[in-house]
């Protein structure tokens, strides 16, 4: 059977799948960044230490050390801490996120993602959702020590529901904090440094491990309008059902804590962005 120029496959003639749209190629772009992140968590274990082994040294330490020489009046030391140590899980997020951003770029690798042809979003919202995940395992890990150590929160079936979504509130912000800061020291170890330097010394001013009222007159002040101390103070609230006293988002610690996520978040975001498009 003989075949004609005109009836053969040229290479040019071929019909191609049309191209997803903007929606469907930020999701899927988006999941594929997920999953490139998380595989390489097998490769460099290491990077999960903040989130595995910290949290359970935080958790024994403090509440051995701590425990046998502070007391609480109307409530047991663990139920005070642990709700205090999920709320400065949230704050580490900085911490983890801002240097995972500063190792991307450090190595290269948001430059090959910018030379490819993968939607700018998605590159920020990946390394976003990845980090949180991680964060996730830690605040896990908090919980499955404290409970074993003998916490006892007093949760309705929509009091879990609440602590949940606040706390992946403070996820969300205190990550996208965490990028932003990544993408303007852009060195890991410099990072590592600073957020350490920020996060550490506000979530003990922010009535973690004492209360905020037996402090001296200028650490309670700084306490009372700590960031960190909404969050703690919401978490505890919910949890075990306290009320703090004190300055106005220690009374409303709910309302404050969402106040402040919306605030970073709607400073960051779009400074992230911004600095991702312009990065050199």
């Amino acid at each position: 059977m003989t075949m004609t120029i005109d009836s053969m496959t040229r290479p040019g003639d071929e019909v191609l799948p049309p191209r997803p749209g903007k929606v469907t190629r930020f999701f899927r772009e988006t999941l594929l960044l997920i999953g490139r992140g998380l595989r390489t968590i097998p490769r460099v274990p290491s990077r999960l230490s903040d989130v595995t082994i910290q949290p359970i040294v935080f958790t024994l330490l403090f509440l051995y050390v701590f425990g046998s020489a502070i007391h609480i009046h109307g409530i047991a030391y663990q139920n005070y801490l642990l709700p205090g140590l999920l709320g400065q899980s949230m704050a580490f997020g900085v911490i983890g996120a801002g240097v995972a951003t500063a190792t991307d770029f450090n190595t290269g690798v948001i430059d090959r993602f910018r030379s490819l042809p993968v939607t700018r979003l998605a590159v920020i919202s990946s390394q976003v959702i990845g980090q949180v995940l991680e964060q996730i395992l830690g605040i896990v890990i908090v919980v499955v020590v404290g409970l074993s150590l003998g916490w006892r929160p007093h949760m309705s079936p929509w009091g879990v529901i609440e602590v949940v979504a606040l706390m992946l509130l403070g996820l969300f912000a205190f990550t996208w904090f965490g990028v932003l800061m990544g993408m303007i020291v852009k060195s890991s170890d410099a990072m590592q440094g600073i957020g350490f330097a920020i996060v550490f010394p506000l979530s003990f001013l922010a009535g973690t491990f004492v209360p905020i009222q037996t402090m001296k007159l200028v650490p309670r002040t700084i306490g009372e309008w700590d960031p960190l101390s909404a969050l703690v103070a919401a978490v505890r609230q919910v949890t075990q059902g306290t009320q703090s006293s004190g300055s106005w988002q220690l009374v409303h610690p709910v309302i404050s804590m969402v106040g402040w996520c919306v605030l970073v978040m709607a400073i960051c975001v779009p400074l992230a962005l911004r600095r991702f498009a312009n990065a050199n």
